[in-house]
């Protein structure tokens, strides 16, 4: 099981704490907002499976840049309302069944599958 511990001491800023390392979000512009940490856990899992993709086929690879971009919704229930995920390859070439099977691949992470999967989130004050 997943364990995330996010402390807040009264200001913008929050402290997450999960196996043993932490970084800080802030909604005040001097950390990533949480919801740019979203976007990037969904880059960073693609990213994830593009390694594990390029190890599985034998594939050489300089490394790869991803792109993540959202914007809210308007109106209130506010969420993105479309997500757009570019990968760079660097100059990598792949023929075109190469690509096709590599975004299958990756479209497998478990961060994008549990958006996809629009999953029961239960809040409770304790």
């Amino acid at each position: 099981m997943y364990n995330v511990s996010i402390v807040n001491s009264g200001s913008s800023d929050f402290q997450v704490l999960s196996e043993g390392q932490g970084f800080k979000l802030d909604t005040k512009g001097s950390g990533a907002s949480p919801s740019a940490a979203f976007l990037a856990s969904l880059g960073a899992c693609i990213g994830v499976y593009l390694r594990k993709y390029f190890h599985g086929a034998k594939i050489e690879s300089k490394g790869f840049d991803i792109k993540v971009e959202a914007d809210f919704e308007k109106e209130p229930r506010y969420h993105f309302q479309e997500i757009n995920v570019s990968i760079d390859l660097k100059g990598l070439e792949l023929e075109e069944r190469r690509k096709q099977a590599l975004l299958r691949f990756v479209e497998n992470c478990p961060v994008h599958n549990t958006i996809k999967s629009n999953p029961d989130v239960k809040i409770k004050i304790v």
